[in-house]
């Protein structure tokens, strides 16, 4: 059963308001006022019963989802602040300052599964919108756009790491099931293991290859170890996983498709050119950004690694859809390279403008350009700054709404800077009569 908040609740003698000691014109306050959350609670009323215990209010829940985002913290450690701050309480909805945990940090798990990525879609909306309607549809005529890697958590593949996962599994399976092994394989395994250490020196090489091969040997013999003496009922439940433990053995150097980690297998490897990191593992994700403001109007992860160009369709679709209008024009990079118009989209890329082109017309082929290369910088905040950098959460729905958070997180601290910019200019008037009136 859907909880919601009070509208007008009846104040109580020895609780604290929050409103008696807060600032009014705190930027979050500011913030607060601006965000539609009747609107949000409405969109997420159908995801819950009429019956049964009440649940986190909406406004509590996304309103610290977005602080966890805006402020780069982790679930357990947002709740904490919380606590802490009066503001943050205030922005969630609460009438009096709270002194207990809202609600324990695994329910953030449960409400980004029950909202999924078309949820976190509606609340990534509310965010343009809050730059008003109107001035957002002028600003998306042209738009920038780029793609980049959102890592994910996991180690650095290799096939001894695989090798040894696939076998700490199989005998996690077989404890839980009670099979009877014919061996464990522990003290081997662990003396293999230190033989791959310092592997690439000329005295090693050939002996950590060997042990490499001896831990492939094992975790082929205990997968088939596993479906001869697993019931077929138990077998059936397990045969997924089995399924994927022997296509990460039977994967080559220049196998397609390949496993780079047992607990996120939709993970592809991502070579951007980079210098410093041949190699991302992760998903490619495409960012709009409109071309003077610097708001983010779309933000789409994939699940398989296209070529840049081939992203556009998708991007800008979501870009219509979001704000109800198809940019005219998108200004991206070499990496673009392909088709000049999609669905009436002019797709403009850096290229030399030729001897018949006029001053007038190279000159705005480099301004154009030059406000490309802006949506570099943007893509950087996104990863340092709201948790782009390494995705924590699970699989591809966590890809999604991992990057839609991060560009909801952008859009508002953008939001927040614009409003306490135009505070400080309103003091900064009113003292200014405040000494005319004096002199």
């Amino acid at each position: 059963m859907l909880k919601k908040l009070p509208v007008q609740p009846q104040l109580e003698m020895f609780k604290t308001v929050l409103t008696s000691f807060i600032h009014p014109e705190h930027e979050l306050c500011l913030l607060a006022k601006k965000i539609d959350w009747k609107s949000l609670e409405e969109e997420f009323a159908h995801l819950y019963g009429k019956v049964g215990r009440p649940s986190i209010p909406i406004r509590t829940i996304v309103g610290l989802l977005l602080l966890k985002q805006m402020y780069n913290l982790g679930d357990e450690t947002v709740v904490e602040r919380y606590l802490e701050n009066p503001y943050w309480q205030h922005f969630c909805g609460e009438v009096y300052f709270q002194y207990k945990l809202p609600f324990d940090p695994s329910d953030f798990v449960h409400f980004r599964h029950r909202i999924g990525p078309e949820g976190m879609e509606k609340v990534f909306k509310q965010s343009i919108d809050l730059f008003g309607e109107e001035k957002v549809r002028k600003e998306v005529k042209e738009v920038r756009v780029d793609t980049t890697v959102q890592e994910k958590n996991i180690t650095f593949p290799t096939d001894t790491k695989l090798y040894k996962r696939i076998i700490e599994h199989c005998l996690a399976i077989a404890d839980k099931e009670a099979v009877n092994l014919r061996q464990s394989y522990k003290r081997v395994v662990k003396k293999l293991m230190l033989a791959q250490r310092f592997r690439n020196h000329p005295k090693n090489h050939k002996k950590a290859i060997a042990a490499q091969r001896r831990l492939k040997t094992i975790a082929g013999r205990l997968i088939r170890e596993l479906e001869r003496k697993l019931p077929a009922s138990t077998l059936a439940r397990y045969s997924e996983e089995l399924k994927l433990f022997q296509q990460i053995l039977d994967q080559k150097k220049d196998s397609k498709n390949k496993i780079y980690s047992i607990h996120e297998p939709q993970v592809y490897c991502i070579s951007k050119g980079k210098e410093h990191k041949k190699y991302e593992y992760g998903s490619k994700v495409s960012i709009v950004v409109t071309k003077n403001s610097g708001i983010i109007v779309g933000a789409v992860n994939f699940s398989k690694n296209h070529y840049d160009g081939h992203t556009l369709p998708e991007a800008l679709k979501q870009t219509k859809e979001l704000v109800g209008k198809r940019p005219n024009v998108a200004i991206c990079d070499r990496g673009y390279k392909g088709n000049k118009f999609i669905d009436g989209t002019q797709i403009v890329i850096p290229k030399n403008p030729g001897k018949r082109a006029s001053t007038y017309e190279r000159q705005k082929a480099r301004k154009r350009f030059r406000k490309r290369a802006g949506i570099e910088p943007i893509i950087g905040h996104l990863k340092s700054d709201f948790k782009l950098i390494r995705n924590y959460l699970k699989g591809s729905v966590g890809d999604s709404i991992n990057l839609m958070l991060a560009a909801t997180a952008f859009n508002l601290r953008k939001l927040l800077r614009q409003l306490l910019d135009c505070l400080l200019l309103f003091f900064m008037v009113q003292q200014r009569r405040l000494l005319a009136s004096v002199q």
